[in-house]
């Protein structure tokens, strides 16, 4: 079937004409996309709030920048690693690791036993609910776009790496089965990891089941692990190139559903300072405004890993001196999209510009990162992908006190946009998610066929849209989308096929 769309081709810039390396985007009304398999499952899962989590504990920001070196295996930058000892002294906490590993730059658990690492490293503020087994246990889990492993706190965790966490007993499960001669191990820059066996055993998310998902059972965790008290593991919904099962990988509980799913697909919808959900096999138009914005992904190196092509640093703050602003600037990156990141790393110098726009705002070493006057008015950022303008509202930058542990007292805080200096790539994490509605298409790339194959897909939130005269102008295009559309209930919208709700009292 064909049919107009709204869309924008790689060579319609807004301000600034043809970039090279830009991603070629299609802009997709939402009623255009079709049901891929009708009859097939969608369901929404919603966030819950963790009422475990620890909201006044120093140094928040720098240990969630700390999270994102020791998740993607890098490198202690000098300044982070001192930073980071000034914080566990005022914590009381015994420092990561021992003395020349830290002044190394790096923690390895190898020889020197277990390492203690980051306290409440993986302190998430909300978790979404999972079925495990028959009849089902339900355990309270993390979903992260940024890994591959569907791994839980296990009746064969010791109980001193337990922490009032819910755990999985496989033996009180009449479906669970051991994969003879399989382990799994998560190993993270700081020396913490979890490992363990493998099962498999019927998972269920909002009500769709997966029979045999391969569950991860933790039988050994860190103390970083076993801090956060309310979440029971993650759920990894990258590529299942990554996951980290040997000798033979597993798949994901995505690439187990896709083929069972109305829509090859599901999206993000992350608020701030509330709960957001998941959508898996529709798309709830209610969550966004506009057409999607899709991008091809390279999923070489296992994540939703996509080419970004600039910024846009608000046309308010234009000077003499500070002519940067209101002009677009390119910048091509590669980057990804990571729910299991709470913070937005981006290339150096958008993160300098930026903070330039705001005063007093400086790169700290003692905070480990760029902080800025709790009162100060933080500007909106826009940023690029292709032809797709993606805006970040001030108030979500404004992520941390630095100083102490509460924003009613800080004179300085800390911020949501950081520095990717050094990464193999920018990560576009909660920050973003929190402003733009995300949609992640599974699937076979087929030449002949735009419309399959994985893709990320860009909206903007209601209230985060540009205003209209901003707004590129379309370009009238006609493609397949081998995708479909269905009105749902009195004035409310969205695509796919029936519902499944996940209730939790």
């Amino acid at each position: 079937m064909k049919f107009p769309i709204v869309a924008v081709a790689a060579s319609v810039l807004s301000t600034a004409g043809l970039v090279a390396g830009d991603p070629h985007v299609i802009q997709v009304r939402a009623e255009d996309l079709q049901v891929r398999k009708h009859g097939g499952h969608s369901f929404k899962i919603s966030q819950i709030f963790n009422q475990k989590y620890q909201h006044k504990v120093k140094g928040k920001g720098i240990r969630d920048v700390a999270k994102v070196y020791t998740k993607f295996n890098m490198k202690f930058p000098d300044h982070l690693r001192e930073a980071l000892v000034r914080v566990f002294g005022d914590l009381g906490v015994k420092i990561p690791g021992n003395l020349q590993a830290l002044n190394d730059g790096s923690f390895s658990a190898g020889s020197q036993g277990e390492v203690d690492a980051t306290p409440v490293q993986f302190d998430v503020q909300y978790l979404a609910p999972v079925q495990i087994g028959s009849p089902p246990q339900t355990v309270m889990m993390n979903f992260d776009t940024g890994s591959s492993d569907l791994w839980v706190f296990s009746s064969e965790t010791p109980a001193k790496q337990r922490n009032g966490q819910k755990i999985y007993n496989m033996t009180q499960s009449t479906t669970a089965e051991l994969v003879d001669g399989h382990v799994w191990r998560i190993s993270y820059g700081d020396g913490s990891s979890s490992s363990g066996n493998v099962y498999t055993d019927k998972v269920s998310i909002g009500g769709v089941e997966v029979d045999k998902q391969a569950v991860e059972i933790a039988t050994d965790v860190s103390d970083s692990f076993t801090n956060d008290a309310a979440s029971s593991g993650l759920v990894g919904l990258a590529f299942d190139s990554i996951n980290q099962v040997k000798p033979r990988k597993q798949k994901t509980f995505f690439g187990n559903a896709i083929d069972d799913l109305a829509m090859p697909l599901f999206s993000a919808n992350l608020n701030k300072a509330e709960p957001g959900n998941y959508n898996f096999g529709f798309l709830d138009q209610e969550e966004f405004v506009g057409p999607i914005s899709f991008v091809d992904v390279n999923a070489t190196r296992g994540f939703w890993e996509f080419e970004a092509s600039g910024y846009t640093l608000p046309a308010s703050n234009f000077t003499e001196f500070n002519n940067k602003t209101g002009v677009f600037q390119s910048l091509t990156h590669t980057a990804i999209a990571d729910t299991g990141t709470t913070l937005l790393m981006l290339p150096q110098p958008i993160v300098e510009d930026y903070y330039g726009q705001v005063a007093k705002a400086r790169s700290d070493n003692a905070y480990g990162g760029y902080v800025f006057p709790c009162n100060a008015d933080l500007p909106d950022l826009i940023l690029h992908i292709g032809s797709y303008k993606a805006r970040l509202t001030g108030d979500l930058i404004k992520y941390a006190p630095a100083d102490t542990d509460d924003f009613a007292t800080a004179k300085w805080c800390y911020g949501g946009l950081q520095s990717a200096q050094g990464f193999p790539f920018s990560i576009y994490g909660d920050i973003f998610f929190k402003a733009q509605f995300v949609v992640f298409q599974g699937g076979v790339i087929d030449k002949d066929d735009w419309s399959k194959g994985a893709k990320l897909g860009f909206a903007a939130k209601p209230g985060t849209q540009l205003p209209q005269e901003t707004e590129t102008p379309a370009v009238p295009d006609v493609l397949p989308i081998n995708n479909a559309t269905s009105p749902v209930g009195s004035g409310h919208r969205r695509t796919g096929g029936g519902s499944c709700r996940a209730r939790v009292k």
